[in-house]
């Protein structure tokens, strides 16, 4: 349990702000793949050309698993910029996250920040900002969705997925500490709200995002998301194409009958 929970310790909050870069006195590097511009200072270069491959592996899965085959991609200008800070502190001064994150996205600017020693780098962290950028590209930055929405699709995107997610929703509901999804739905995240709650948040977005896609099916998810790329409402679009599903009390009962019948 406290394995997953690291996993999904980092936070990826979608914050529009430019690199703020000024504080250090160190230059930055570069190393320039197709998609991305790897930005690093202390870390070694065969570090940088790792992040750079990781990152574009990534980027094909994300794209290919949500089913944004048409996507138009990052080249040239376009590229996104991953910023390697030396260390968790550096990283926290730069970006003015929580320190309970890990890596921080900005898709608007295109923009992912982090640091090498961050928790799962390659398997969860950078998978989860890639994704965070991509989906946001798609649907739309001005579109309206639930944060655990959001964050439960990059959750399950990352190499480690959702594992011992519906185990852990199932011991929330046990120790009554369980957040139904209409409540789940207002909630924000701040530097008071308590760490198991923050886990809490992302174990269910994880496991309630998992349970659409299984129960079903990947191309009436990629609908899902199409429609609120068009501009359909979240609760107007599962009325739309989950057809049972009328409303966050609807989901939130079809989620936990899944997860009784695990």
């Amino acid at each position: 349990m406290r394995k997953f929970l690291m996993i999904i310790v980092f936070v990826a909050l979608c914050l529009s702000f430019s690199a703020d870069i000024s504080w250090t006195k160190e230059k930055w590097k570069e190393y320039r793949s197709t998609h991305f511009i790897v930005y690093y200072q202390k870390s070694p270069k065969d570090f940088a050309e790792t992040v750079a491959e990781s990152a574009e592996q990534s980027y094909r899965d994300i794209v290919r698993n949500l089913g944004f085959i048409r996507y138009k991609g990052w080249t040239y200008d376009d590229r996104v910029k991953i910023y390697i800070y030396d260390d968790a502190e550096h990283f926290q001064k730069s970006a003015y996250i929580y320190k309970w994150s890990h890596g921080v996205a900005s898709p608007k600017d295109r923009i992912i920040r982090t640091y090498p020693s961050a928790h799962g780098f390659f398997d969860s962290t950078l998978p989860h900002e890639v994704t965070h950028i991509l989906f946001r590209e798609f649907i739309g930055f001005d579109k309206a969705i639930p944060l655990w929405f959001e964050e439960g699709v990059a959750m399950n995107q990352e190499k480690a997925k959702r594992w011992g997610s519906d185990a852990m929703v199932k011991q929330a509901q046990a120790n009554g500490t369980f957040i139904p999804i209409n409540e789940l739905s207002t909630m924000r995240l701040s530097s008071r709200t308590p760490i198991e709650t923050v886990h809490l948040f992302y174990t269910e977005g994880a496991s309630i995002v998992y349970f659409m896609n299984t129960k079903f099916g990947e191309r009436r998810f990629e609908r899902f998301c199409r429609e609120l790329r068009d501009g359909t409402s979240f609760e107007r679009a599962l009325k739309k194409v989950y057809v049972r599903i009328k409303s966050y009390e609807d989901l939130n009962k079809e989620w936990l009958k899944y997860l009784k019948d695990q």
